[in-house]
């Protein structure tokens, strides 16, 4: 089953993923590990190694909406601009939104992507 469109709701201990099309909805999280030390920087390189393992999961997904709170966003923004340029074609959006349920990020999701899909004559 190939899903063309994804809805991502991340914040800074955790990512889920949601891939879906017409029917079906296919749900995966990504949690950050956290280091238990006092080492200066230890929580940017935690950060980093969990923004990291998000891009990944995204991997071989053509379209992405990115949700979350704002500064979450902005943060895993900034790391894909540094650190995976070549992901940020994939990313079509970002919304801020605050805790939705899984099937409120979808709808949120299929409204959105109705409205990409319509302004590049594709359909989902």
């Amino acid at each position: 089953m190939t899903m063309t469109h994804a809805v991502m709701s991340i914040n800074h201990q955790q990512a889920q993923l949601l891939q879906f099309d017409a029917e079906h909805v296919q749900a995966s999280r990504i949690k950050a590990h956290t280091h238990h030390t006092r080492q200066h920087g230890s929580q940017v390189r935690t950060e980093h190694e969990f923004f990291g393992a998000v891009c990944d999961a995204l991997a071989g997904i053509p379209e992405v909406l990115v949700a979350g709170s704002h500064q979450a966003q902005a943060d895993f923004r900034h790391y894909v601009e540094k650190h995976r340029p070549q992901l940020m074609p994939f990313i079509v959006g970002y919304e801020t939104v605050d805790h939705p349920t899984d099937k409120q990020l979808v709808a949120m999701a299929r409204k959105a992507f109705l409205k990409i899909d319509r302004m590049t004559g594709s359909a989902l």
